[in-house]
């Protein structure tokens, strides 16, 4: 459990030294610059993902394709149950849960809080 401790805590802060890096060396290359050094040279690599805006996609392509393509998102139908514009009792019987397990370390002085 130490080993396991020092470990996450050091990758935590190589993690986040390297993501200030990483923001750092992006910016520069989008000013334009072309960093490198002895054994690499820097890429930036752009991935484009496309959105839909539901009245514009409903334009071109009706409703039963709207219908079709539409995503069910877990915070909008809360916001629309807390407005009363849903009925939150149904909601239970058609949601589909999904478990996951994630290991966390909590501090000891912490615990005691």
């Amino acid at each position: 459990m130490k080993r396991y401790a020092v470990l996450r805590d050091t990758t935590l802060g190589l993690q986040a030294e390297k993501d200030a890096l990483g923001v750092e060396i992006k910016g520069a290359m989008l000013s334009g610059a072309r960093p490198e050094c002895e054994l690499y040279r820097a890429r930036l690599q752009t991935t484009r993902t496309p959105t839909y805006p539901v009245d514009r996609f409903r334009e071109v392509y009706g409703d039963a394709a709207t219908f079709e393509a539409a995503r069910i998102d877990n915070r909008r139908v809360k916001e629309l149950v807390k407005a009363g514009d849903l009925d939150g009792a149904p909601l239970e019987n058609i949601a589909l849960m999904t478990d996951s397990h994630a290991l966390y370390l909590v501090s000891k002085t912490q615990e005691a809080v």
